[in-house]
């Protein structure tokens, strides 16, 4: 593993990758914690706030360029908006259930399903991860990364179902 290719980065690819790699930290602990709390919503408001850069920081990086400047990633950004709004709107209303998917949708898809490209060969985690060994670790790594993840939120959707069923038979 190397940081060099971080370090030549840009300034903006350089945040966004922090930014990132703090939101996915970070959102994986309130996602996984008790819910509700002080700490919980503290949490959340700098898991949101770290969200919104990596979405904004997306805007000023243009390596893929598909259409023009542009990529499918910066969708994801817009989208990434969206739903954060979306998501704080409805806590704040008492939609929490809705609330709690809104936010694992976007945890899903804005952080590990757009990060684990990153280790795509060719692009810069993979760069910093693999640099030049084993090109096929990457497409492995992100396949494992989204593999897990999407078994993990698929277990969490099973045991709010069950609580649910559980609280309604009650």
């Amino acid at each position: 593993m190397t940081f060099e290719p971080l370090m030549q980065a840009t300034l903006a690819i350089q945040l966004h990758t922090f930014a990132a790699i703090l939101a996915f930290l970070l959102g994986g602990v309130v996602l996984f914690r008790g819910k509700g709390d002080r700490l919980h919503r503290l949490g959340g408001r700098v898991w949101a706030g770290l969200m919104l850069v990596v979405a904004a920081t997306s805007f000023f990086i243009h390596t893929i360029g598909l259409v023009g400047i542009w990529s499918p990633i910066h969708l994801i950004s817009i989208a990434t908006f969206w739903l954060l709004g979306r998501g704080i709107w409805l806590a704040r209303a008492g939609r929490i259930r809705e609330h709690r998917a809104i936010m694992q949708q976007t945890y899903l898809g804005a952080l590990i399903v757009a990060g684990a490209f990153t280790f795509w060969p060719g692009r810069l985690m993979h760069a910093v991860f693999f640099e030049g060994r084993y090109p096929w670790m990457g497409v492995a790594s992100a396949a494992v990364l989204v593999f897990g993840i999407v078994l993990l939120m698929r277990r969490m959707v099973l045991e709010g179902r069950n609580r649910r069923h559980a609280a309604s038979a009650a």
